[in-house]
Parts: structure tokens; C-alpha cells; sequence
């Protein structure tokens, strides 16, 4: 029998897994969510366990290509890890709502605080000068395509924060991106 899951385990199972980046990412997260949530009662457990475990779907171990990387996290989750994790199934629920609807493109409305707060975090992190770096932390040596993909989901998050403290770093974290893509794009001479 394997032992309990803890924080400290499952980042060592990230690691052994080689995605580290999913560790700064849900630290990152966890850092937007005090500040956006400053205002919020929220389970803090609940988004803990939920920034770390929104994109093992993501996951080169878990991944299939045409799957929704939030729906295969939720199922990762629900039938690896919190079983194995002492919380309150209340707790669990509002952990795998959070996992489940955490991604920018979907629509459907959450009916959590801590699925809002995982949500309009998620969105900020692509936002930015983060937001840029991340996109070319993945490795497209074509400039054109991380260009493209970074102001398409750049337009499909920019209005979609309902949390003022998030709308308020959203406009903070848009003006340097502008800045920035205006920047590459003169650099660039318009042909990246």
C-alpha cells in the first residue's frame, strides 16, 4: 500500500515525472490567489491541492492529444491521488470542480470560490511578461507560432475576470504584454 499523499510527495512525484514546471506554476498560482482572494473565504487547503494537481492531464505521462487536459486532471485526481489524501469529501468535491473548470476556454460558470479563485489565477499567469515567457519556455523555435499563441490566448482571457482584484492585474499584466508584442513585432520588423 502506498503511503498517504502529501504536498511535499506530490511534488516529489512532479519531479520524478519531469515537469517541474508544474511546481512553479501552481506556487505561482497559489501567490495570485492570496492576492486576488485577499478579500475571499476560501478553503486554502482546496486550492492548494487544486493548483497542484489542475494540469497532470497536461502531463507528458497522462497526455492524449484531442483530450481535455482539465477533464483528464479532474479524472487523475479523483482516481489516483485524493483517494489517498485525508481531506473531507466536501473538501475532494471542491477540489475536482476546481481542477475541472480551470481552463480559459471554458465557458461553464463555476459555483465555487475556490474553482473562481484557480480559474482567474490560471488566466493571469498567461497574462504578462509571465504569460510571455511561458509561451516561449515551451520551445517553438518559430517565433510567428508562439506570437500567435500568445495573443490568441491573450484575447479569449483579457475579458473574463470577474474578481476586482483580478481585473485590476489583468489590466496591469495587458499593458506589458502591448508593450512588449509592439516591442517584437518593431524588432522584428513585422515579419518576426
Amino acid at each position: 500500500m502506498r503511503k498517504p499523499e502529501s504536498i511535499s510527495t506530490l511534488e516529489a512525484r512532479i519531479h520524478a515525472l519531469g515537469e517541474d514546471w508544474a511546481i512553479t506554476h501552481a506556487q505561482r498560482l497559489l501567490k495570485l490567489i492570496e492576492q486576488i482572494g485577499v478579500d475571499r473565504n476560501y478553503d486554502a487547503r482546496a486550492v492548494l491541492w487544486a493548483a497542484y494537481l489542475h494540469d497532470w492531464g497536461a502531463f507528458r505521462q497522462y497526455y492524449r492529444p484531442g483530450c481535455d487536459h482539465a477533464a483528464l486532471s479532474r479524472q487523475i485526481a479523483e482516481n489516483e491521488i485524493l483517494p489517498r489524501v485525508n481531506l473531507p469529501q466536501e473538501t475532494k468535491a471542491i477540489i475536482l470542480e476546481a481542477i475541472e473548470r480551470h481552463d480559459y476556454r471554458d465557458r461553464r460558470p463555476v459555483e465555487t470560490t475556490e474553482a473562481l479563485l484557480l480559474r482567474e489565477a490560471d488566466f493571469l499567469d498567461f497574462l504578462g511578461v509571465i504569460g510571455i515567457a511561458r509561451e516561449f519556455a515551451r520551445g517553438s523555435e518559430d517565433l510567428s507560432k508562439s506570437y500567435a499563441r500568445i495573443v490568441a490566448r491573450k484575447d479569449l482571457v483579457k475579458n473574463r475576470f470577474t474578481l476586482p482584484k483580478a481585473r485590476t492585474m489583468a489590466i496591469q499584466r495587458l499593458t506589458r504584454m502591448e508593450i512588449f508584442l509592439e516591442a517584437l513585432m518593431e524588432e522584428s520588423f513585422g515579419i518576426l
